[in-house]
């Protein structure tokens, strides 16, 4: 199967890459529908930024309000599914009877109670490992297998299909480990093909994020889109099967590469 991209729309001013933003209903449509022009096979949308070093505290009502908002507007008019990028049960259950046909949690199920509403619609379950509360950090793949297995149990027990279930290694949420945030990510991207042991698909998010800058010493997220390339392709090798991205249109053109590098036989 080809490797899938998915393009991120955000809703949240706060966002760390401020040309990931917009605002106006008929700005996330057009940039919904390049995104599809450009190869994207589904849409995240996102109303709270994730950041874990940036303090973008939001209301479960406001969060609420900018997403059901967007993902209302981008389901009725787009032919590929829509992603709803929370880890408030609410907000999905709120997502999903918007249209939403994916959740997006970056908390790997701090509340399990997502994914009864996720298991309620039938609806597909992105499990992202994060830092939490009572969660052990000690080396990179041995951290992000652990959380991911836990969430796959959690979610599977509340009744979501296994086969709808994506995991994502969480690449640019654990900065209170041992080892240095950067050194974390780029030892996780080094090890993806340890996690094909988990017998799921993996989701890989590396656009513009703070590891490429520190490997480039590109501070502005603005000009981290070479390296994220890079990244991307890195992942891909290592056997990611989607990819999440801001830049539609060259990531697909960096994933079809990388894809047909690795697909080659060595004669």
């Amino acid at each position: 199967m080809p490797v899938v991209v998915m393009g991120v729309i955000n809703v949240s001013p706060e966002s760390f890459h401020a040309g990931s933003v917009h605002r106006g209903n008929d700005a996330v449509l057009a940039a919904a529908l390049a995104m599809l022009e450009a190869g994207a096979a589904l849409i995240d949308v996102g109303a709270r930024s994730t950041a874990p070093y940036l303090t973008t505290a939001i209301s479960e009502a406001e969060e609420t309000e900018r997403l059901v908002r967007a993902v209302s507007i981008l389901a009725a008019k787009l032919p590929v599914p829509v992603s709803a990028d929370t880890s408030r049960p609410a907000v999905a259950q709120a997502a999903l009877e918007a249209g939403a046909r994916v959740v997006n949690d970056v908390s790997a199920l701090a509340d399990p109670a997502l994914a009864r509403f996720v298991a309620a619609h039938d609806a597909g379950l992105i499990l992202m490992a994060a830092p939490g509360p009572g969660r052990t950090l000690d080396t990179p793949i041995a951290t992000v297998t652990r959380i991911l297995t836990a969430a796959l149990e959690t979610a599977r027990a509340a009744g979501v299909a296994p086969e709808r279930i994506v995991l994502d290694p969480g690449i640019g949420f654990f900065r209170e480990a041992d080892v240095p945030w950067h050194a974390w990510d780029v030892a996780v991207l080094a090890g993806l093909p340890s996690l094909a042991a988990l017998g799921r698909p993996l989701c890989v998010g590396v656009s513009r994020k703070s590891f490429v800058g520190a490997i480039t010493g590109r501070e502005d997220p603005a000009g981290r889109l070479a390296g994220s390339l890079a990244a991307t392709a890195a992942a891909v090798l290592g056997g990611a099967a989607l990819i999440r991205t801001h830049d539609v249109a060259a990531t697909v053109d960096a994933v079809r590469v990388a894809e047909r590098i690795g697909q080659a036989v060595v004669r």
